[in-house]
């Protein structure tokens, strides 16, 4: 699929099929998420891929609102990394979620982030202590968002391009408006 068809067309995507995501997609959404840029090509992340539907149940409680989702998916990855390898593991694991799902779109797969860091599993533990626990992270390791994955059980129109915000797009000069709208 051509990348501005694939672009068009990404939603996110909370209900899935119960249909296992086959192994050889699995291989090319992390060699996609292994390809992205990099700051100084440090790689600071790390990838647990998660097929275990007990373990995807357990994750699916891992914030207060917006993970519950994850239960009906049949692919989880979760995005790590290692702050110590770089100070902007944040925007660099953030950029490897994306390649994950546009990759997921490219192989007619739908996707959903999880935001983890900085929320709330409850008022006593974070999400990404909630996810340490359940997956056995070690403590040196930032846990960023997981990715829910899978064949699409809902159909969503893409966002018509009248409605994107080029409002919010400026020339050479804060304010001044570009000739892209």
């Amino acid at each position: 699929m051509e990348f501005f068809a694939i672009v068009r067309k990404r939603r996110s995507i909370r209900r899935y099929q119960k249909q296992p995501v086959e192994p050889e997609k699995i291989a090319l959404l992390l060699e996609a998420a292994l390809r992205a840029p990099s700051s100084r090509g440090l790689n600071p992340w790390e990838f647990i891929v998660v097929d275990d539907e007990s373990l995807i149940n357990r994750l699916a409680g891992a914030k207060e609102h917006g993970s519950s989702f994850l239960k009906g998916a049949p692919l989880a990855v979760v995005v790590c990394a290692d702050p110590a390898r770089c100070d902007v593991w944040v925007e660099d694991t953030s950029i490897a979620s994306t390649f994950i799902s546009l990759a997921a779109e490219a192989l007619g797969l739908g996707s959903c982030w999880v935001q983890i860091r900085e929320r709330r599993h409850s008022p006593e533990k974070t999400a990404e202590e909630f996810v340490r626990e359940v997956l056995q992270i070690p403590p040196h390791l930032k846990v960023e968002a997981i990715i829910a994955i899978g064949y699409p059980a809902e159909e969503k129109a893409p966002h018509q391009k009248e409605d994107l915000q080029y409002e919010k797009v400026f020339a050479n000069l804060y304010g001044q408006p570009g000739p892209w709208r």
